[in-house]
């Protein structure tokens, strides 16, 4: 993924080696730091870093803002404050946002860029993205670490960059709803058992059937399910033999 991720003038070597952690989880190398008050030299931010070392070691320290994202297509600052003029036009959360990242990668680099632990990034820098992205918190405590932002619109980049290039999901295939006539057939075997335990029974008999059976229904039953269905008619039948 052509992503760089801009840390503008981080003040913690820890949030610089946490940061280089996520960006290695979801498969990210591109690194600037903006004028960083800590160096990622400091064996703080490599001790945070576990196994990010290096995209530590390959990270840029440029002087300004300009400079890191010259030669990007598309900018998407994040910030915990959305309020003003300036913030409120072109915000959104990191899934609304992503996708117009992943769709400019095309033309070239894009990138995240993440401000200041103690006070964010200002107007004047966010003004100058394409847009900004804010993490729905609590509103009673909306401020992220800055390492945790970085994982979480990093996971979203990968989440998105995933499903748009088809990558193999790791979950199974979803199987198929059986046939009709099989559903009737358990649903037929789990009537006779249900009599049996007489859970079924009298002028309510039919009303409680139909019931049990949109039940089952609207899960639209597999092989493997209705077969489950069959055992369990088998297993309650047998008991109530045993009972007699």
């Amino acid at each position: 993924m052509k992503c760089r991720i801009i840390l503008v003038r981080p003040q913690f070597a820890a949030n610089i080696g946490a940061a280089a952690r996520a960006m290695r989880n979801m498969g990210l190398s591109d690194l600037v730091l903006v004028a960083p008050a800590a160096a990622p030299t400091n064996a703080e931010a490599r001790r945070l870093s576990t196994h990010g070392e290096a995209v530590l070691e390959h990270c840029r320290i440029v002087a300004d803002f300009g400079e890191a994202v010259a030669d990007c297509v598309l900018v998407a600052a994040t910030s915990a404050r959305v309020g003003g003029l300036t913030r409120r036009q072109f915000v959104g959360p990191p899934d609304e946002i992503v996708p117009r990242l992943i769709e400019a990668m095309r033309n070239g680099p894009v990138a995240l860029v993440f401000g200041p632990e103690a006070s964010g990034l200002s107007n004047a820098e966010v003004s100058r993205c394409h847009y900004l992205i804010h993490v729905p918190t609590d509103p009673q405590y909306p401020v992220l670490n800055l390492a945790q932002a970085v994982a979480i619109c990093t996971y979203e980049l990968r989440r998105h960059w995933l499903r748009q290039t088809a990558a193999p999901t790791l979950l199974p295939p979803p199987e198929a709803p059986a046939p009709f006539v099989d559903q009737e057939r358990a649903f037929e075997h789990l009537r006779q058992a249900l009599e049996d335990i007489h859970f079924l029974w009298n002028e309510k008999a039919d009303a409680l059937m139909h019931a049990l059976r949109h039940l089952l229904s609207r899960a639209n039953p597999t092989p493997t399910e209705v077969d489950l269905l069959h055992g369990l008619a088998r297993q309650l039948r047998w008991f109530a033999r045993q009972r007699k």
